[in-house]
């Protein structure tokens, strides 16, 4: 990292993102998470994967989580969706306990898991029939978020017909048509290549802008947090633990070209010092054992 970024440039706000980060913390809390805790069976001791997680994340706010391998992260996003019990702690949407799979939280994940016996308009209208809407409207629904998504013309594709990104945005759409209160993404554009990737954070801002939803985000990408993000999480792992809570100063709405700002690069750069920090020690170096003739005398 250049040397020009100092160890606290990432701090620094220009007054419009301080005036944002203002107003976003007087909306009302969407989601809280209150001393959570998840402990797993080990041999002869638990293993605690969680470890007092507290958090309030404001109504449309976009949050990102992050961290390195084990620190728990998708064990967090199962418990907020439901799908796990945490230890300890508890979980509150917009001030209310609550506990297992409900509409006020949506989720997509890294895998589109969508029906392949459904067309992508049926895929949407699944889950709001199953909640009791008529077929009638839940057909128009259904179509409202194809055009959300812009994704009107394959509506009565299959998913084996769409690429990895048409799947994804079928997928989120899914999730949200329901109305939830907080979209959880569990690492969901992970499996695409850069292209689709880069074309998927675009259409997400985008829904975002338009839709009044919460979005908790899971990746272990520095660059998609930072790019996405009003606040990022970051968590350090053995036990999963809350390291530091990073207020993104780079300027909405959010533009390719900020990658290479001060804000943007700063902030990558104190995402690094906290999830790849430098050893105090130097590796040792490891032989290297030829087992095939290379046929030349570089090395």
């Amino acid at each position: 990292m250049s040397d020009f970024i100092q160890s606290t440039d990432y701090l620094k706000q220009a007054p419009a993102v301080a005036e944002r980060f203002r107003r976003l913390k007087e909306r009302p809390v969407a989601l809280q998470i209150d001393r959570l805790g998840r402990e797993f069976a080990g041999k002869g001791t638990p293993v605690t994967a969680l470890k007092n997680i507290s958090l309030k994340i404001h109504r449309r706010e976009l949050v990102c989580v992050i961290g390195p391998s084990g620190c728990g992260k998708s064990t967090l996003i199962r418990i907020i969706a439901g799908l796990d019990n945490p230890t300890s702690g508890r979980m509150l949407v917009d001030g209310k306990v609550t506990s297992g799979p409900c509409p006020e939280r949506g989720m997509v994940f890294q895998g589109y898991t969508l029906f392949p016996w459904l067309t992508v308009k049926r895929n949407i209208m699944f889950g709001l029939e199953m909640g009791g809407m008529s077929p009638t409207d839940a057909e128009g629904k259904a179509l409202e978020w194809l055009k959300l998504v812009g994704l009107t013309r394959f509506e009565d594709s299959y998913p084996s017909q769409l690429s990895g990104g048409m799947k994804q945005r079928v997928a989120i759409a899914r999730a949200l048509a329901p109305n939830p209160r907080v979209l959880l993404m569990d690492e969901p554009f992970g499996a695409l290549d850069a292209q689709t990737r880069a074309q998927m954070q675009e259409h997400l801002l985008e829904i975002w802008r338009n839709v009044d939803v919460t979005i908790f985000f899971i990746t272990h990408d520095l660059d998609e947090a930072i790019y996405l993000a009003d606040r990022i999480i970051v968590l350090k792992a053995n036990p999963g633990e809350v390291q530091e809570v990073i207020e993104v100063p780079v300027p909405r709405p959010r533009r390719t070209d900020q990658f290479n700002s001060l804000e943007f690069l700063a902030t990558r750069h104190r995402l690094e010092e906290l999830i790849h920090p430098r050893a105090d020690i130097p590796m040792e170096k490891l032989p290297i054992v030829r087992l095939t003739p290379v046929g030349d005398d570089v090395e």
